[in-house]
């Protein structure tokens, strides 16, 4: 497919046209009252990196805030258990800067943060998070450089909280494992274990 690809801000900036006083003027450098109680009732939020090799954007959830404030400035996430690829935390030791999309179900505002990041396996941080008798083997420590609502629009569009279940269709990952390693890994029995095998593994 041939096009033309805009190469110059000026150029992007014609097409949309300046951005309205209010999109300017909700930012904060840390945590507001409002921004705070947002972020507090967040479980799910989308952490993304940058590193030597590319972009990476994970999902994080807790059963209670998926982050929590160890000065306005500052938020601290647990890294729980995962396939140990650790393509995030990679990021942040090469490259601190990361961004947070932080979601509440039923709201279709978002809650933005950027800032930078540093991995640390602080024993009593850990200790902050501990469940079920486990620790996470690290935390994210966020350093707010700014903070701020994202309107609703993208997910009125994707009906994203009134839309009902729509992955009856969807390959199961175990499908998706089979697939990527010719049989070797995943199927029908991955599937059948997964739900117990996270059970004792959720933390």
């Amino acid at each position: 497919m041939q096009m033309q690809p805009v190469k110059d801000i000026a150029t992007l900036e014609a097409l949309y046209g300046p951005p309205v006083d209010a999109a300017m003027r909700k930012v904060a450098r840390r945590l507001t009252p409002l921004y705070r109680r947002w972020i507090m009732a967040s479980r799910l939020c989308v952490l993304s990196t940058v590193g030597p090799d590319g972009t990476d954007a994970s999902p994080r959830g807790d059963d209670g805030p998926v982050a929590l404030e160890l000065d306005p400035g500052t938020l601290a996430m647990p890294d729980w258990r995962g396939n140990n690829r650790l393509d995030s935390l990679r990021n942040i030791i090469n490259d601190p800067r990361v961004s947070l999309m932080f979601m509440v179900p039923g709201s279709n505002n978002v809650v933005r943060v950027n800032g930078t990041a540093q991995v640390t396996a602080d024993d009593d941080l850990r200790g902050r998070f501990a469940s079920n008798a486990r620790r996470p083997a690290t935390v994210i420590v966020i350093t707010i450089d700014e903070i701020y609502i994202q309107c609703a629009r993208a997910l009125l569009r994707a009906g994203t909280w009134v839309s009902g279940d729509q992955s009856v269709e969807l390959p199961t990952i175990g499908e998706i494992l089979a697939e990527m390693t010719d049989g070797d890994a995943g199927g029908a029995a991955y599937d059948q274990e997964w739900g117990a095998r996270a059970a004792k593994t959720m933390w």
